[in-house]
Order: structure tokens, then sequence, then C-alpha cells
């Protein structure tokens, strides 16, 4: 409890190989932890940790869909190979198909669950053993406001995000005599690659705007932080939370 850092800690973080998951990789390395990335893009996992490694971050990854079991199930083995334990583990693999809800094809509303929901909550069952045996660790699911209330985004987003807030009440209670803390981020409109088709159309760029009290799009190492600081030992007494990271968009309301 003395310092503000991640020193010794050991952190998976799904989806890192860009947007919210880099910097939270970048966050965290840069305060101590040994960093395990995964995304699906070979080239652009390299990329990411080649990026952090003159940064003095001890980083390595493997390129995985943490949405098929097979790919999961490569991952755990190759976080075996290296570690006993896993102090952090953050669920951020996510992607949106914004749509009518009339007009979603039953392949696309399940691939969003798939990616979205169902990949958070096996890849937090399969990793339980590593994270019972740190006997202090942290899992943050990266939700979004669009799971508290309608920010236009698709209907199977916000549902899939509301699922992982309720998977983090759930499991915060169920894990907390094992030493597991459970919390999740909910980001407002951040300047990542999911976003980026979003904010290049003006009208909705100025809506998002106008309803965002601090007048301006949050930066990936902002939700960042909030997810470091989670998974911190001065974070100790936090869990089951959802912390929102949106400017003041919900204080204020649509």
């Amino acid at each position: 409890m003395n310092s503000w850092n991640l020193t010794e800690k050991r952190a998976l973080i799904t989806g890192s190989s860009k947007g919210i998951g880099f910097a939270a990789a970048r966050e965290m390395g840069l305060l101590g932890a040994e960093v395990c990335l995964i995304a699906r893009n070979e080239p652009g996992l390299q990329a990411a940790i080649d990026e952090l490694e003159p940064l003095g971050i001890p980083a390595w990854g493997t390129p995985a869909d943490v949405s098929h079991p097979r790919d999961q199930q490569r991952v755990l083995e190759q976080v075996l190979n290296r570690w006993d334990r896993l102090d952090i583990l953050v669920n951020n693999t996510g992607m949106n198909i914004r749509k009518s809800y009339a007009d979603y094809e039953e392949s696309e509303y399940r691939r969003v669950f798939e990616t979205n929901l169902f990949s958070a909550m096996a890849m937090t069952q399969l990793f339980f053993p590593l994270l019972k045996a740190s006997g202090n660790a942290s899992v943050v699911n990266v939700a979004s406001v669009a799971g508290l209330v309608d920010v236009r985004s698709g209907a199977p987003y916000g549902m899939t995000k509301a699922g992982l807030i309720q998977m983090t009440r759930h499991l915060a209670v169920e894990w907390a005599p094992l030493g597991i803390r459970v919390n999740a981020v909910s980001p407002w409109y951040t300047r990542t690659p999911l976003a980026e088709p979003v904010l290049q159309q003006p009208d909705r760029l100025a809506l998002i705007l106008n309803n965002t009290p601090l007048g301006r799009i949050a930066e990936a190492e902002e939700v960042a932080a909030a997810i470091a600081f989670l998974c911190m030992d001065k974070a100790s007494y936090i869990t089951g939370q959802n912390l929102v990271v949106d400017g003041g968009m919900t204080a204020q309301g649509m």
C-alpha cells in the first residue's frame, strides 16, 4: 500500500495490440508489471510488443482470437509455460456492428456476443486457477456506458456490455473470499480504431461533444489509467464496482 505501482505483477490483456488494450499494457508496464498481450492480428501484436520493449517494459504475447475455444486454450498453455500465477486479467476484446435492431442478421448479433461477452466469460473461467494462485488478483472487464444507457451504438453491443457489468458484480462477491477482486471500467467515446468510424461523422461528433460536459473525446490513456488503478494494491478495498470514464456524460444524460 506504500507505492502507486504494479511492481512484479503479471498481467494478461486481451485485445491489446491497439486502442485501450494497448494503452493499458503500456500503462501497466511502465508501472512495473510484466505484460502478456493478446490480439488476433499477429503483425499488429508484434508491432505493439516492439513498441513497448524500448520503454523497458517486459512484454510478450501470442496471437489469438479469444472468442474461439481452441485459441483460448492455446493462450492458457502459453501462459502456463511462463507463469505459475496471474495477478491481473483485463478482458478488453470488443467489436461492434452498428445497425437498427430489426436489421441484424443472427450471425451478426451472435458475433457481437461471442466477441464482447462470451470470450470474457470463458477467459475469466479458464484463468481462474491462476488468478486464485495469485492470492491477490484483479480482474477488470472493459464495459461501456452503452451498458448503462442507450447511446445509439446498437442493441447487441449495449446488451453485451450490460452483461459484463453484471458478471463483474457477481464474480466480485463469489470470488472475494479467494483474494480476487473484480471490477469494470465503462468508457464513453474514446479515440480508438473502434470508435473512429463514428467520430469521423461531423453531426455525430457534434452530438457526442454536446452531451459530454468536459467537451472532448477521451484518450485511450485516460481509460488505461483507470484500469491500472483498479489493479493496484492501492485499490485493495474496491471490488464489484463499475468505474465510469465518460467526461460527465452519464451525469448529464443525453
